[in-house]
């Protein structure tokens, strides 16, 4: 299913973000490029980070400058604590500020937990949940010291209902919901809001991988009987970001109707 460009998305909007920086990181692909595309759109300054696809971050970067916002790469491995917090010295350096922080970098491992493996196990969750504190615990004096603030963990329905096979992502998801109550918690004095997305099925690089027999059972479990698109779980991310001054600590949960 093909993905929209920046100037198919870039309708007439507010600029709601201008003047604002955003971070997104796993931007390269997916609901991290939805994201970062659809905040550009609104006026943000964008930092594109990737682990190791520099090609297609280029290209995510060059569709923001193309239609006329402004962006640049930062590359760097945010499962791990050096790399997560040098990657954020590295933005605030460049742009002297991190107003907008979505921790969306996450991988799959499925396996039975009979056949998973400790390394199975502790790259999801370095990948998808320590990644979010490495980031996120680096970027607050910042966001203290402006006293703005808003932060987005992508988490999943799995984090929520569960799913064969994926032990270690449903935990990482899981723990990312858990943590965004305690930041939500923690930072409401700060004007610092914390909140999260949990999409269902998406059309991305993961799904794509799905056999097409097992693809067909999963749209009979949706309600809408289709995968969610990029753009729809971003343009939910944008709400909290843009409109959401007075949400924190809560779910968006953008999945058909997959679990509620």
């Amino acid at each position: 299913m093909a993905t929209a460009t920046l100037s198919e998305v870039m309708i007439p909007r507010s600029k709601a973000l201008a003047g604002r920086v955003a971070l997104i990181t796993g931007a390269s692909r997916g609901i991290g490029r939805a994201i970062a595309l659809e905040l550009a759109s609104r006026g943000a300054t964008v930092a594109v980070n990737c682990r190791s696809n520099l090609v297609r971050a280029a290209e995510v970067r060059d569709e923001i400058e193309s239609a006329g916002g402004t962006s640049e790469i930062f590359q760097g491995d945010v499962s791990e604590g050096l790399g997560a917090r040098s990657l954020i010295k590295e933005v605030f350096d460049v742009y002297e500020r991190i107003d907008v922080l979505v921790n969306n970098a996450g991988i799959t491992r499925d396996k039975s937990i009979r056949k998973m493996t400790d390394g199975d196990w502790t790259e999801v969750i370095d990948t998808n949940l320590n990644s979010a504190f490495y980031c996120t615990s680096a970027a607050l004096p910042c966001m203290i010291e402006r006293n703005f603030g808003r932060i987005i963990n992508v988490a999943s329905f799995v984090g929520q209902a569960g799913n064969f096979g994926q032990a270690n992502y449903a935990a990482s998801k899981g723990g990312l919901i858990a943590f965004t109550k305690v930041l939500a918690l923690e930072l409401a004095k700060y004007n610092i809001t914390a909140n999260v997305i949990a999409p269902g099925f998406t059309a991305t690089d993961m799904t794509e991988r799905i056999p097409l027999e097992v693809m067909e059972q999963i749209k009979q479990r949706i309600p809408m009987h289709r995968l969610a698109l990029p753009e729809e779980i971003a343009k939910a991310a944008a709400f909290l970001i843009c409109d959401g001054d007075y949400i924190t600590g809560q779910q968006i949960n953008v999945n058909g109707g997959i679990y509620m």
